[in-house]
Parts: C-alpha cells; sequence; structure tokens
C-alpha cells in the first residue's frame, strides 16, 4: 500500500487533533472525583530542613516521601511554602527513592529529581516527574496527604 503525502499529512493532522482535545492520551493527573483518603504524616514542628520522612500513602504499599527543604517549592505547603511530599517510587522501573543533598535519588539507574521543582526529573532513565502527593497543614500544625497528582509506579490507578 502506497501512502501520498497528502495521506500522511491528513493523518498526521488528524493525530494532532486527537492529542491535542485529549482523545486517547492518558490521564496523569490526579481526578478530582476520585476520593483519597486523608492521612496524618507528621506535623511542622516535628520537620527538619533536609530531613526526610518516610510514610505509605495512599495505601500500605505505597511509600512516600515528605521533606522540609527549606526553600521554596513548587506546591509547598507551610509558612515558607517548602513542605513538599512525593511518592518514593522511581518512575523508571519503581526502585525506592531516597532523599539526598537537596534532590531525590534513585539508587538502581541514578535517577534524580528536583524536589522544589515538583520532582521534575533532571539526570537519568526516569522520564517523567514523580507524582507529588498534596498536603494540607492543620492550625496545630499536622500535616495531612490528601491525594496524589500522578500515577504511581507499577500502578493502573492509586486506589
Amino acid at each position: 500500500m502506497v501512502i501520498t503525502r497528502r495521506r500522511l499529512v491528513q493523518i498526521l493532522s488528524g493525530l494532532t487533533m486527537a492529542s491535542m482535545t485529549g482523545v486517547g492520551r492518558a490521564q496523569f493527573w490526579f481526578a478530582p472525583s476520585l476520593t483519597y483518603p486523608a492521612l496524618k504524616v507528621g506535623n511542622t514542628r516535628n520537620l527538619q530542613n533536609n530531613q526526610p520522612v518516610y510514610f505509605n500513602y495512599p495505601d500500605s504499599r505505597a511509600q512516600g516521601l515528605l521533606v522540609k527543604l527549606g526553600r521554596p517549592a513548587l506546591l509547598g505547603v507551610g509558612s515558607g511554602r517548602d513542605i513538599v511530599a512525593f511518592s518514593a517510587s522511581c518512575t523508571h522501573m519503581g526502585c525506592g527513592v531516597q532523599y539526598k543533598g537537596g534532590r531525590m535519588v534513585c539508587p538502581c539507574h541514578f535517577s534524580m529529581y528536583d524536589p522544589a521543582k515538583a520532582a521534575q526529573v533532571y539526570q537519568g532513565l526516569a522520564s517523567t516527574s514523580l507524582p507529588q502527593i498534596q498536603l494540607r497543614i492543620q492550625a496545630n500544625g499536622d500535616i495531612f496527604a490528601n491525594a496524589v497528582n500522578g500515577l504511581i509506579w507499577g500502578r493502573a490507578k492509586n486506589i
């Protein structure tokens, strides 16, 4: 079968329009209609700069990482907008991510993520950011996980 230049342009235009309208595109950001459990993951009084706190969220099989960066971060909470949390599963192959030296590092294949920039990957084999866990702080300083922005590695759905 021979495809003419005109037919190729039509096919590519159709694919472009489909991607722009969302047809066939995977949804990686959290859906507001999902009900995530609220889970207390810490208190602002107990956090120290660059000392990670690990917890399980949204269930016992998914590890999360909470950290006070000491500098403002995208979607950060708290008075300094510097408290963030992410899934601790590398988006490359699901290895456990660790917080070291102001960055999140996968020890398996050395992907690195910037926690101040919504865990954007900047080195290694991972191609997507870590899913960010939405946080809420109460007046007494208790920090609650409320939802996950993105799909946790290895899952068809987070909950």
